[in-house]
């Protein structure tokens, strides 16, 4: 039986670099068991020193980052797929549980079960060399949902792709999400795709916490192009502008 997701904390979370930076300062926020949570902010304001905080990467200065009182699985995508050269898609894939011992045979059928649900079937035996962008990003998403994550974070995956190819990972990363059911927390420099993704916006400004905003148009409901989705999406905008120091426009 998957343990059920835990509520991810950040308990007045700091962390600070040498030379006195403060990439994240006194950041609480508490992410509910099974929610998604979109975290945008400025280049530079502390988004990806806080997903590797949450991800245990690195530890923070002051504080404490808490995913629940007994261990849970943790997985975390990357914005680049980090995928090995020599190794074939399900081999990749299967990696994580690789490390950990787990038997080839289980966890190649595991590997090829994500895969078939991602629809990468046909790429099992194939090198990353062989895939475009976008697949290799999908392939790296598989890579982190094959352990059944309770607590799924994700660093700007689709960062290095164009549009079209952004909106169908964005699909595949909302398909995942339903089916594990774990805390999720991405990290994004795209408003549309935060709110188009997430329950929930966190802007972030100088490693605070600017702004924390509910998305108001029901998931099950999302376009686009509608002009309520538009309007969460503006909302956000202004928001960030805020958080970045310009007027909206």
């Amino acid at each position: 039986m998957i343990p059920a997701p835990p509520t991810l904390r950040f308990d007045c979370v700091a962390r600070e670099f040498p030379g006195g930076v403060r990439a994240v300062d006194g950041v609480t926020l508490s992410l509910s068991p099974g929610s998604f949570t979109a975290v945008i902010g400025p280049s530079g304001c502390g988004k990806t020193t806080l997903i590797r905080l949450a991800a245990g990467l690195d530890v923070p200065t002051a504080g404490r980052v808490d995913a629940g009182t007994t261990k849970r699985s943790c997985s975390l995508c990357f914005q680049d797929p980090r995928l090995l050269p020599w190794r074939r898609v399900v081999d990749n894939v299967a990696l994580p549980l690789e490390l950990v011992g787990v038997p080839r045979a289980r966890r190649h059928a595991s590997a090829l079960e994500v895969l078939q649900a991602a629809g990468l079937a046909h790429a099992s035996r194939m090198l990353p060399a062989q895939l475009s962008g976008g697949m290799r990003m999908r392939v790296a998403l598989a890579r982190a949902l094959v352990t059944q994550p309770q607590v799924l974070l994700l660093d700007e995956p689709c960062s290095a792709v164009d549009e079209f190819t952004r909106m169908q990972l964005d699909a595949e990363i909302l398909r995942a999400w339903r089916a594990c059911g774990a805390t999720t927390m991405l990290v994004t420099h795209s408003v549309s795709e935060a709110v188009w993704l997430a329950d929930r916006v966190v802007v972030m400004a100088h490693g605070r916490v600017h702004a924390d905003h509910t998305v108001r148009v029901d998931r099950a409901s999302r376009d686009r192009s509608d002009s309520a989705f538009l309007g969460e999406v503006e909302h956000c905008m202004r928001l960030l502008a805020a958080a970045s120091g310009k007027a909206a426009a």
